[in-house]
């Protein structure tokens, strides 16, 4: 049964931390969102409630993390992120401490919470901070996958997650690994370069232009930070256009880092960045932010026919 990604973080953190007292959880009023409630029945003593103080959280958690322990901060990726940011900067990267910070409901997963709620800025912000990997896998089969690697990384880690069921795009032991992007299919028109859950949507615009007869491929870049510089320019090399699709701004995330390599690398691939646009977003669930923006299958569909200068392009 397919789950939202943070709940196959909750389980499996749970599962582990069964057998590893040194597995630590801090959270900021955020068991119940976090899906965070039976880890802490369970493991009280496993489980470290900060209320709500990002700044705390982060810091306890540098503190713990220097001290050996395995330590993962959960909060909103709105407010860990924002709230937060000095310390993820000198207590955690700077400072070199293991720290696995998870932010949850990324994104615009809290809908009509609004602006206040959704976190656009994450990608940007932390991309910036040397020290730090960034990772939002796709669905439950590389959350899984996510959760295990950062157990055993050596250095400061930021895991986005959010909170609709995710359909698995591949098989439960399809291999993983931190810096390498999954190549789910190939494509000599289009291939779309999507992270987070956005590869779903990207997949399913893959499926409707393959029945109009277009060659498309979709890849996970399930780590934003370091980029698979590799599987970008591979993809550049073999497709006429490229789209990058991600569920954050249009500037300083995944397609600005996309960008930037293929304009260094001389590319002359067809090129479009599919985020949120620079504005006061519109407030509505995620299927309707996502429908409005043209960032949905259908709306991605639509943006590679007009890259490509296909015909009834502008339906």
């Amino acid at each position: 049964m397919n789950k939202p990604n943070q709940d196959v973080f909750s389980e499996m953190l749970l599962a582990l931390a069964r057998d590893d007292p040194d597995i630590l959880v801090v959270t900021s009023d955020s068991r119940g969102s976090g899906k965070l409630a039976p880890f802490g029945r369970e493991l009280p003593g496993q489980l470290i409630e900060m209320g709500i103080a990002e700044q705390n959280l982060v810091g306890v958690a540098a503190g713990l993390a220097a001290a050996g322990k395995t330590v993962f901060a959960v909060s909103p990726a709105c407010f860990l992120t924002a709230r937060a940011l000095e310390q993820i900067k000198n207590d955690v990267a700077y400072s070199d401490h293991p720290v696995r910070l998870v932010g949850i409901s990324a994104g615009v997963s809290y809908g009509p919470l609004g602006s206040t709620h959704h976190s656009l800025h994450d990608f940007a912000a932390l991309t910036a901070i040397h020290n730090l990997t960034l990772l939002a896998p796709a669905d439950n089969v590389e959350t899984a996958a996510a959760v295990r690697a950062a157990l055993v990384w050596q250095g400061p880690l930021y895991l986005r997650f959010g909170k609709k069921a995710m359909p698995d795009l591949s098989p439960a032991r399809a291999p993983f690994a931190i810096g390498q992007a999954r190549l789910l299919s190939e494509g000599r028109d289009v291939t779309f370069i999507a992270t987070g859950e956005m590869v779903v949507e990207a997949d399913r615009a893959s499926e409707l232009l393959r029945a109009e007869g277009v060659s498309c491929g979709v890849i996970s870049m399930h780590t934003v930070k370091p980029l698979d510089h590799d599987a970008v320019l591979q993809a550049a090399a073999r497709s006429t256009a490229i789209i990058t699709v991600e569920e954050h701004s249009i500037h300083g995330g995944l397609g600005s880092q996309c960008a930037a390599l293929l304009m260094q690398q001389g590319s002359r691939a067809r090129f479009r960045i599919v985020g949120i646009p620079d504005e006061h977003i519109v407030t509505g669930s995620q299927g309707e932010i996502f429908g409005h923006y043209g960032m949905d299958g259908p709306g991605l569909a639509i943006v590679a026919r007009r890259l490509l200068g296909m015909e009834g392009s502008a339906a």
